[in-house]
């Protein structure tokens, strides 16, 4: 039997592992869900309130599984409504193949004023992801569907779109039914002489530290080896944890970090750009940077790496492991480690005791596998170096992008393809409003979320620093936010409202224990500045005083 291009669409879907398809139906793509009718049994629709929570949950869903998700949107508004959560999940390296709509095929860009026009809709595409291009007909259906699996699967994961006329959906391809052949692609291996190399550099280290990001969340195990064998703390800022345990001696926060840098003289960046070492921190001639990443155009960005190896880290830490000799001795390094350890939690168990409270009331809660998902909010800011985080993929945060109002959208999403991990959210009353309404979409699909409103009728974080930087001169900051308990009752949402930390560790093991979504209310107040540990000082190069 012959297949459109819808049939072929949702074929490859099914071939490449896709269960679900986040979406939110419209004309211009009612053809794909009429192909999708019959394939339920397959790959179901999930349906959402709003557009940017469609592509929220497929990055929730990625970020927690480590696998291919898909979204579905209609063009124009519907597709610009999705757009920030499209960037976060570039920013975030999450392998999400993306449908989007579009009006018939003669009429793109001459300006007719149809249903959902817009200019340059493909060109804002391919700025969101690694690959995008449009299926311009049936007989270009299977290569452009092909390349844009092929370029999902390979190299550094990131979305991947395709832009699909209306027209064009129920087009023949030319192709049988069935499920197209899948590429998986073999895993980036090292260069020998690079990894010698490497082992050499880290040989000739006294003082080593390791930075890891997104990159390395599948290669946990093998960051642990590496880092216990040679004695180096590992430091995770946002989409790094859970890598180490944080329960590990070797497990440093990002504050803690900074403070071993000057001293440190091997930086070892397994997965991550390094942004913040390389940039904020400071370099200098005594610094030694080892880095290894799948992709090689992160390598010399900054600052140079004095070797940079451009390999899949599930094939190139066995091999760096492997080729390591006997180490010099680095106990008194391990040592400096624990004590820097003990002195910053020491130090923030003071100064940021009401952030700490919360999180140790939802920490006690979760299990040790339960998903954590931050927010632009005061709480959050301080999760980044202060929860603790004991698997990986168990953390999810907005990483660069700072994207406020992501939490609850993108919690449904990784509670929807983890059912067996309880995910709690976090959200303050003003990012929280931005996906409330994915609320009723937690009940509708009966998905087991999770989510805690610190409610201080405020953007809190806003009001905060101009409390501190602008001498309380507040401006924009002040919100009147509804009941949330009585908001989620009437969508069908188990609520509660705790006012002690002791409250909230109480009702959230009740909310994890009951099996549909419920929400948590706790009403704030002010809290202390946690930013000198976010917005860490260079202490090297220009402006630092790093040692040798």
């Amino acid at each position: 039997m012959g297949s459109t291009v819808a049939d072929l669409v949702v074929d490859s879907m099914i071939a490449n592992g896709i269960d679900h398809l986040y979406c939110l139906p419209g004309v211009q793509n009612d053809p794909l869900f009429d192909a999708l009718y019959g394939r339920q049994d397959v790959i179901r629709p999930v349906h959402t309130r709003h557009e940017q929570g469609a592509v929220y949950m497929a990055l929730g869903a990625a970020l927690a599984t480590g696998r291919p998700q898909a979204f579905a949107l209609v063009p124009g508004p519907g597709f610009l409504n999705g757009c920030a959560a499209l960037c976060t999940a570039q920013a975030l390296n999450a392998p999400i193949f993306g449908l989007v709509g579009q009006i018939p095929s003669r009429a793109i860009g001459k300006g007719f004023g149809l249903l959902h026009e817009i200019d340059g809709q493909l060109e804002t595409f391919k700025t969101l992801t690694k690959h995008a291009e449009r299926v311009t007909d049936g007989t270009a259906a299977a290569d452009r569907i092909n390349r844009a699996w092929a370029a999902l699967r390979s190299g550094r994961p990131r979305p991947v779109g395709l832009e699909i006329p209306v027209d064009v959906w129920r087009q023949e391809t030319g192709h049988d039914r069935g499920a197209p052949a899948v590429v998986e692609p073999a895993p980036t291996a090292a260069d020998p002489a690079h990894i010698e190399r490497a082992a050499t550099l880290i040989a000739t280290s006294r003082r080593p530290l390791i930075a890891v990001g997104s990159g390395a969340q599948d290669h946990s195990a093998g960051v642990r080896d590496l880092a216990s064998g040679i004695g180096a703390g590992v430091m995770a800022f946002r989409t790094g944890h859970g890598v180490m345990d944080s329960r590990d001696p070797l497990s440093i926060t990002m504050p803690v970090g900074h403070a071993l840098w000057r001293d440190c003289d091997l930086i070892i960046g397994l997965g991550t750009r390094l942004t913040a070492q390389k940039l904020d921190w400071g370099v200098d001639e005594h610094l030694k940077i080892l880095h290894i990443d799948v992709d090689g155009a992160v390598l010399d960005r900054i600052t140079p790496a004095t070797v940079g190896i451009q390999a899949h880290l599930g094939a190139a830490l066995p091999a760096l492991r492997n080729a390591l000799g006997e180490q010099p001795d680095r106990s008194d390094w391990m040592s400096r480690i624990a004590e820097e350890k003990e002195r910053f939690k020491a130090e923030i168990a003071t100064e940021l005791a009401p952030q700490l409270g919360w999180l140790e009331a939802i920490r006690d809660a979760l299990p040790d596998d339960g998903i954590f998902v931050d927010e632009l909010t005061q709480i959050g800011y301080v999760s980044r170096f202060a929860f603790p985080a004991y698997a990986p993929r168990t953390f999810l945060s907005t990483g660069y992008q700072g994207t406020l109002g992501w939490g609850i959208a993108t919690a449904l999403g990784a509670a929807h393809a983890r059912p067996d991990v309880p995910v709690v959210s976090i959200a303050g009353d003003g990012g929280a409003m931005f996906t409330i309404s994915e609320l009723a979409t937690a009940a509708h699909h009966d998905i087991p979320l999770n989510v805690v409103v610190m409610k201080d009728n405020a953007y809190g974080n806003v009001k905060s620093i101009q409390r501190d930087n602008y001498g309380g001169r507040y401006i924009a900051s002040d919100l009147t936010s509804p009941d949330f308990v009585g908001l989620a009752k009437s969508c069908g949402v188990s609520a509660a409202r705790a006012e002690t930390p002791e409250a909230l560790s109480d009702e959230l093991r009740a909310a994890i224990a009951h099996p549909g979504p419920n929400l948590i209310e706790v009403p704030v107040g002010a809290f202390p500045s946690p930013w000198r540990y976010i917005r860490l000082p260079r202490v090297r190069g220009a402006g630092g005083s790093g040692r040798g």
